[in-house]
């Protein structure tokens, strides 16, 4: 039996999934920013809350109670929970790590992502896999330089955000049969409800000027751009086809973290970075041949 003709990939997608990581770094910029004068625990609540009120505008009106309405109700608040997690620990480690840096890092969260899927999904642990979770540690390695100031505290808050990110996507998975709304929809809910619970413990007082509140508020209205246009190029195309454009999120990183904080990765650092994209996207390129031409295993790095 030949091998089927590769699917073509949209440009429409292309350009989707290219706004979305634009939206992602964009926001990580804002929160960099902000980070320096106002607590974390607050621009999650920030984040989470302008989504949650984006989609209950955007969404109440036509879908009433059924935005909350899942079979799944366990699993849809540990997803919650686990990004919210991610979410604090990424944004504390971005305080004090460089934003190339930072965001390179959180790309390991494809190489958990095939650890947990075999683990939790009974998934296969082929060598191309083997190879990218390798190669992905030693791309980590040589961003976090252990011995060095970034390797103090700040880059094990990021890889502590990946390690959430990547069980938020294998829990993900598990509710492929829910409303991809009511699944959006539920991580925002819930991080605004830990959130304002854990803010008490950090004090009630802040010095928030108008820009401050602006900048927070597009922190939550581009991240949710940024999710929208991300489930839109994947309702357009197959995840294999546009995974490799997710790694442009490390040019708009680097590009922003010059631009705005005057960080330039060293020598080392971009080598780290091209280990893991360039590992991300031949597992990538592997994959999609594989599943043209056998019944489709689900990859792990969708």
């Amino acid at each position: 039996m030949r091998p089927r003709a590769v699917a073509r990939v949209p440009s429409s997608a292309i350009l989707m999934i290219v706004g979305a990581v634009a939206c992602f770094a964009t926001t990580d910029t804002i929160v960099k920013w902000l980070a320096a004068r106002q607590p974390i625990p607050l621009l999650v609540w920030a984040r989470w809350g302008t989504q949650v009120l984006a989609m209950l505008i955007w969404l109440a009106p036509s879908m009433g109670v059924r935005m909350v309405h899942t079979r799944q109700l366990r699993m849809q608040l540990i997803r919650g929970v686990l990004l919210t997690a991610a979410s604090l620990f990424f944004m504390a480690g971005l305080a004090y790590m460089p934003l190339a840096n930072a965001t390179a890092l959180s790309y390991l969260t494809p190489t958990l992502v095939i650890v947990l899927a075999v683990r939790f999904l009974g998934e296969r642990l082929t060598r191309p896999r083997i190879a990218f979770v390798v190669a992905g540690l030693v791309g980590m390695l040589m961003i976090v330089q252990p011995g060095a100031d970034l390797f103090q505290g700040a880059s094990l808050l990021i890889l502590c955000a990946a390690a959430c990110s990547a069980a938020y996507q294998v829990s993900t998975r598990m509710l492929a049969a829910e409303d991809p709304r009511v699944t959006l929809f539920y991580p925002a809910l819930v991080g605004v409800g830990i959130m304002t619970l854990v803010w008490p413990w950090f004090g009630s007082r802040v010095d928030v000027t108008w820009i401050d509140v602006v900048l927070m508020v597009a922190i939550g209205l581009v991240g949710t751009a940024g999710h929208f246009f991300l489930i839109l190029a994947f309702q357009r195309a197959p995840a294999s086809g546009l995974t490799p454009f997710t790694y442009v999120h490390l040019v708009f990183a680097t590009m922003l973290g010059w631009l705005v904080f005057g960080d330039l990765p060293d020598a080392l650092t971009f080598s780290g970075m091209a280990l893991i994209a360039g590992s991300g996207l031949l597992l990538t390129w592997r994959e999609r041949r594989r599943a043209l031409t056998v019944a489709a295993e689900p990859t792990a790095i969708d």
